[in-house]
């Protein structure tokens, strides 16, 4: 645990106190406050104190984040506290950290997954209209790639441009301007900060999947504190640590460490995970009119996550992670369909030149 970080009891006696590190952005901080809540529940007496801290990925307001082309933006200065004993642990929304963590840390929680996909917030002269209704070459603003991608695609007739800042930022440039006609959202964001009536319009799958990680919450923990690991580890959700597990396995064979414009989608069913994803190609097609498309975009595989015989108790260290992941309350046996299922369905897309195309897609995207 963090030094020197003791409370007093009424009798006198010195308690320890736990502290969670997090960005100070609002929607960082309900995120937070949500798992200090869960913690409470679990255990009445704990004590536990919040460490707000600004990221890189906060400061820089004015580049879309496909430019700036650091893996760590809204991570490094959390995990820098807690290499340094300044906080006990952290909480991330899982889609910000990166597939491989730095030695010593790990991923202790992912809590149950909020609804993954992504909302279409309108200008409120558009209200009542979709996507599929707006004016020809209507203004959409989205500073993801994989969204923009996705439905340039899907809407050919309306046009998309960066636009950043936290959502109370994006909100306001929304409403008080005609830049945009609408922007793109995470729909969990919004319906934490209890803005669900924003939302007009949820994105399914057949219109844009989401970011590997999308909608989860995740608590990182120094890897050998034994006791704060085991502490949140009751906080894992089975089916979203699976569910993430095979999108960040997916992700991290694919794009070997790198950021990619990938989108996924996943589902439990009846003991099957299954995972789909969309590639690179997307992004290529958007930016380039020399390239040609490959019409299989899209792929998905499924695998059995019934668990099988856990002979042996697995021992908390690095050795057991799975993606960054440790789970030692989720059947070890799923947890390994899930992370062959994610490099699996890699290892397809490479066999038919993902990684060739990545390459000219961050080409073009370093020319823009």
């Amino acid at each position: 645990m963090s030094d020197e970080a003791t409370t007093q009891e009424g009798n006198g006696t010195a308690r320890k106190v736990i502290r969670i590190g997090t960005r100070k952005s609002q929607l960082a901080r309900i995120q937070t406050d949500s798992v200090v809540k869960r913690l409470k529940e679990l255990y009445p007496n704990i004590h536990l104190e919040i460490v707000g801290m600004t990221t890189t990925g906060d400061k820089i307001l004015d580049t879309a984040l496909s430019k700036i082309g650091e893996k760590s933006l809204f991570t490094k200065e959390l995990e820098n506290a807690l290499e340094k004993n300044e906080v006990d642990l952290v909480v991330h929304s899982l889609k910000d950290l990166p597939t491989t963590l730095p030695l010593g840390f790990t991923v202790g929680a992912v809590l149950k997954r909020e609804n993954p996909h992504d909302a279409v917030v309108l200008h409120p002269k558009h209200a009542g209209k979709t996507l599929d209704t707006l004016p020809d070459k209507s203004v959409i603003g989205t500073s993801s790639l994989r969204r923009a991608a996705q439905l340039k695609r899907r809407f050919p007739h309306l046009e998309f441009k960066d636009i950043r800042g936290n959502l109370n930022t994006r909100l306001k440039k929304l409403d008080e301007k005609d830049d945009f006609a609408a922007i793109i959202l995470a729909t969990a964001g919004l319906r934490r900060m209890g803005w669900d009536r924003r939302i007009s319009q949820i994105l399914g799958p057949e219109d844009c999947m989401y970011a590997v990680g999308q909608g989860a919450l995740a608590v990182e923990v120094r890897a050998r504190d034994s006791d704060i690991l085991e502490m949140v580890s009751v906080m894992h959700h089975p089916d979203t640590v699976l569910r993430c597990i095979a999108e960040r396995a997916f992700m991290r064979h694919l794009a070997r460490g790198c950021s990619v414009p990938v989108a996924v989608h996943t589902e439990v069913k009846d003991l099957q995970l299954y995972l789909t994803v969309v590639s690179v190609w997307l992004y290529v097609l958007c930016v380039s009119d020399s390239l040609d498309g490959s019409d299989s975009l899209k792929e998905t595989m499924q695998t059995s996550i019934e668990p099988g015989n856990e002979v042996e108790e697995e021992r908390v260290d690095e050795a057991v992670q799975r993606v960054g992941v440790t789970a030692t309350n989720v059947s070890r046996v799923a947890q390994d369909a899930a992370e062959k299922l994610g490099v699996d369905l890699a290892k397809l897309l490479i066999s038919k030149g993902a990684r060739e195309i990545l390459t000219i897609a961050r080409q073009l995207n370093d020319a823009r």
